[in-house]
């Protein structure tokens, strides 16, 4: 039998690991120049044990080599193009906090713009010699002063002791320290800043960094802001406008749920955003809608379309609105007119970080998928085609001869048909027996999508000698709204009997050891592992990383009090508790006795340290194997590339010792 040269590159292969993973440059935030000629990004290097670096790179929206802008040894991130083309702002670390520095693309070193306490969280170009920022200011500091005394404020605070009288007391990875994030009015030449938006209200709220825009002629700025009572408890933040001159804000986007990412049309006339209907639902679909700021009127143009609208972008004619949009495992680029109509398909893959040129010919984006990282990517939006402009990592990740994974389906609960990828070592023998391992993802309102990651990377598994199946069963989005709907109040119910038939159909695969099973998972994954471990014995080992183990503990620990409130039917001190107690792995630990490997975080305030120490504590006491692996730096995530590394050996080193 005579083979290909591709399959004896494949043979030959080398495994691909967690070091060769963090030797990848990371590109990210692609943005064109207003004449169209070059792209602007950022990359980011690693290099282990010595740290990381972010530089900004152009290179030819026609193609062509890219070459550095940048070169400090401190991140420089979020390069945007003045509106003559002729500067490049950016957030830069390079005096200690993040601040925005400016660079003439015709020559000289960077200047330093801002000069903020608590530095610069992010920015818009206003006009040519104005910016809009977002920065931290404390909600007591208004008027000329209001850094100064932001900055008397910080220093005077005591550190040794922690003080709350309303949610949140912490957020995601840190404690609330009374600041508030303001829209400010920044000026180029002096540095000189105006709180537009004081006040005891973070704006934009979070999570929506990208929560703000500014009009093309600079006088107004739409924000994001939850006003409601208790943070913790609600999803509705609202959009206002407010004059960059200063004055009141006024509401115009006002859903029951979140409304965000305002995006002001080219002419000035229209705002799109999205929006969510459902009230404390933080996974509800994202409607696109279109706010007349001449008649106050606001239009609904994508209720039909049963896709969540991500990124949204104006053609320059205002007659388009470009948009990202989950569907099924993809994330696509579509088109829809902005007076209403059916949304179209321009691009498929897995396309995100949108920016659409000023003659309307292309759009600028990031393509990534399984198989690697992002690239930079023009697209033409008439035909649809995608062109790279970069290909960094090429030359890297050719020994390893990655496989693309392979989508398939199955039958799932009720005969509801699931999606999910087979991603096979790249040295795959097709006579040979692998072990398989189990993904279940987050959220539980999540995707397995056809992107690369950098935290659970299904080729570095592969290239450890498993056969990896990632599923997407009830929860995931992009299969439409009822899909992911279908796991609410049902945690243990359809999504894990869909994973469960998932298993058994690549168990049956001829190239699977059906004897040889395991399963990983993190958040609702570490869930779904704590669950599976107390309803079969169908696997070998598992992990569980930042887990749910007890839903009441759970509800009464994390931050976000609107996600337990929505997935169980209220508090646990509420009338029905039946879901806390139904789907609860604490309840029923006693029928767990799989190995375990479990890993959780200190700064991991989402699901918070004591979900891991007590199913650790009822596993070692109950005699089952497991191993406890706590990372003290990091948070619901791990993020350093070195902890990283060390994770991996830790995941592997498990699986492997109970399949070999």
């Amino acid at each position: 039998m005579f083979l290909t040269l591709a399959t004896l590159l494949a043979l030959a292969a080398p495994d691909f690991t967690a070091k060769d993973l963090h030797a990848l440059k990371r590109l990210a935030d692609p943005q064109l120049s207003p004449d169209g000629k070059w792209v602007l990004y950022q990359q980011t290097s690693i290099d282990l044990g010595k740290g990381r670096n972010t530089d900004l790179y152009l290179v030819a929206a026609a193609g062509g080599a890219p070459r550095a802008i940048t070169s400090s040894p401190k991140t420089d991130a979020q390069g945007r193009f003045s509106q003559d083309g002729s500067r490049v702002a950016f957030l830069s670390t390079r005096d200690g906090s993040s601040q925005v520095y400016l660079l003439d693309l015709n020559g000289g070193e960077a200047r330093q713009v801002t000069h903020l306490s608590q530095g610069v969280n992010n920015f818009r170009w206003a006009t040519a010699d104005k910016l809009v920022v977002i920065a931290d200011v404390h909600p007591d500091c208004a008027g000329a002063g209001f850094d100064d005394c932001t900055k008397k404020k910080v220093s005077e605070k005591n550190e040794s002791i922690r003080v709350y009288d309303k949610l949140f007391v912490r957020h995601w990875d840190t404690w609330e320290d009374g600041l508030r994030s303001h829209v400010l009015w920044v000026d180029v030449k002096t540095g000189e800043a105006t709180d537009l938006t004081p006040g005891d209200k973070d704006v934009p709220p979070y999570p929506g960094p990208d929560d703000f825009d500014v009009s093309p002629d600079g006088a107004e700025v739409a924000f994001g802001r939850n006003d409601d009572k208790d943070e913790s408890a609600s999803t509705n933040a609202d959009l206002f406008l407010t004059p960059t001159s200063g004055g009141s804000a006024k509401k115009f986007g006002a859903a029951n749920g979140y409304d965000g990412l305002p995006r002001y049309s080219p002419d000035g006339s229209m705002i799109a955003y999205h929006a969510q209907m459902k009230a404390g639902f933080e996974a509800d679909r994202w409607r696109l809608m279109v706010y007349d700021r001449k008649t106050g009127t606001t239009r609904n143009l994508s209720e039909p379309f049963d896709r969540n609208v991500d990124e949204i972008a104006w053609s320059p004619d205002s007659k388009t609105i470009y948009f990202t949009a989950g569907d099924g495992p993809m994330n696509p680029l579509f088109a829809i007119p902005s007076s209403g109509g059916a949304p179209r398909k321009v691009a498929d893959g897995h396309l995100t970080q949108l920016s659409i040129s000023k003659d309307g010919a292309k759009a600028i984006m990031a393509l990534d998928s399984l198989q690697k990282p992002a690239d930079v990517v023009s697209v033409d939006l008439a035909s649809g085609k995608i062109s790279r402009l970069t290909s960094v990592n090429d030359a890297a990740l050719a020994p390893f001869a990655l496989r693309p994974s392979e989508s398939i389906t199955y039958a799932g609960a009720l005969g509801k048909t699931v999606q999910a990828w087979i991603t096979k070592p790249a040295n795959f023998d097709p006579a040979k027996k692998y072990p398989l391992l189990v993904m279940p993802h987050g959220g539980p309102q999540g995707v397995w999508g056809d992107s690369w990651s950098y935290r659970w990377n299904p080729q570095v598994f592969a290239g450890a000698g498993f056969v990896v199946l990632t599923p997407n069963p009830r929860g995931s989005t992009g299969f439409g709204q009822a899909f992911t709907d279908d796991v609410t109040r049902d945690w243990g119910g359809r999504a894990y009997e869909d994973i469960m038939k998932g298993t058994e159909f690549a168990a049956a695969l001829p190239y699977v050891d059906k004897e040889k099973v395991v399963a990983a998972g993190a958040s609702y994954g570490g869930y779904m592992v704590n669950w599976m471990c107390t309803q079969t014995k169908r696997f070998k080992a598992f992990v569980s990383h930042d887990g749910v183990y007890d839903l009441t503990s759970m509800a009464g620990s994390t931050e976000e009090q609107w996600f337990s409130d929505w997935e169980f039917g209220g508090p646990p001190w509420g009338k029905d508790q039946t879901q806390y107690q139904k789907f609860s792995p604490s309840r029923f630990i006693n029928q767990c006795t799989t190995p375990m490997l479990i890993i959780h975080n200190d700064r991991d305030y989402r699901l918070p340290i004591e979900q891991g120490l007590q199913i650790f504590t009822a596993l070692q006491r109950q005699g089952v194997p497991s191993r406890l692996v706590m990372f003290p730096e990091e948070n619901h995530w791990v993020l350093k590339a070195e902890n990283s590394v060390l994770w991996y050996d830790e995941v592997l080193g498990w699986l492997k010792k109970w399949v070999n």
